[in-house]
Parts: C-alpha cells; sequence; structure tokens
C-alpha cells in the first residue's frame, strides 16, 4: 500500500537544470520526512536531501548545498528536488525514501529510512 514514485530524470548538460518528483501515498504523509538519495554506479547509497514534511525543515549534503533545492506540496503528497548547476558528479540514479524519525544526525543514513522508490536516472553530460 505504501508507495513512492520518482520521475522527472533525463539526460542534461553540465551546467543545466532538472526538477525531480516524488508522489508519496499510502502513509501519514505529514508526519514523515522524504529523502533524496543517489547511487552511481560502484558506489554506495549517498544521501542528498532530506525534508520534515511537518514543518518544513530541510538538510543538504555539503556536495549539493546551494545547487539543489528540495521542498514539498502537503495538499498533493508530493516532493520535488529541483537540481540547478548540474555537474558530471551529480550522475547516479536517484531515488526517493521516507522515514518516521529523521535528525541531523541521521537524516543521510539510508538504512533508517523504511520505503523506497525505483529510482529516476540522472545523467549528466560534460
Amino acid at each position: 500500500e505504501v508507495q513512492l514514485v520518482e520521475s522527472g530524470g533525463g539526460l542534461v548538460q553540465a551546467g543545466g537544470s532538472l526538477r525531480l518528483s516524488c508522489a508519496a501515498s499510502g502513509f501519514a504523509f505529514d508526519r514523515y520526512s522524504i529523502g533524496w538519495f543517489r547511487q552511481a554506479p560502484g558506489k554506495d547509497r549517498e544521501g542528498v536531501s532530506c525534508i520534515s514534511i511537518g514543518d518544513g525543515h530541510s538538510w543538504y549534503a555539503e556536495s549539493v548545498r546551494g545547487r539543489f533545492t528540495i521542498s514539498s506540496d502537503k495538499a498533493k503528497n508530493m516532493v520535488y528536488l529541483q537540481m540547478n548547476s548540474l555537474k558530471p558528479e551529480d550522475t547516479a540514479v536517484y531515488y526517493c525514501a521516507a522515514d518516521f524519525v529523521v535528525g541531523d544526525s541521521s537524516w543521510f543514513l539510508s538504512s533508517l529510512y523504511d520505503h523506497w522508490g525505483q529510482g529516476t536516472p540522472v545523467t549528466v553530460s560534460a
């Protein structure tokens, strides 16, 4: 019943922008935090950003701070990741994930997230 569906990935040139979307259903959206993670070939899954739906608090990895912006639309059960000034090293499959308890010291820990989408690939060409 719990479902997370990502969309918006694609191919873009370095310096360009993409907006990823995560559609959530089947759980109490306002009680959760939604994180964005990415995984490149041969690499561990990396936390990119997270937002607490109830209060709007957000976190960012240092590698994307100032370039990416996370936001939510409570009425639509949607979370977005606006990605600007994209770099080739941003190339990865991007996943959204839901976690009930998130804080400063835990938002980036993929093992704590309860539910995951299937991912949407992002390729940034040089």
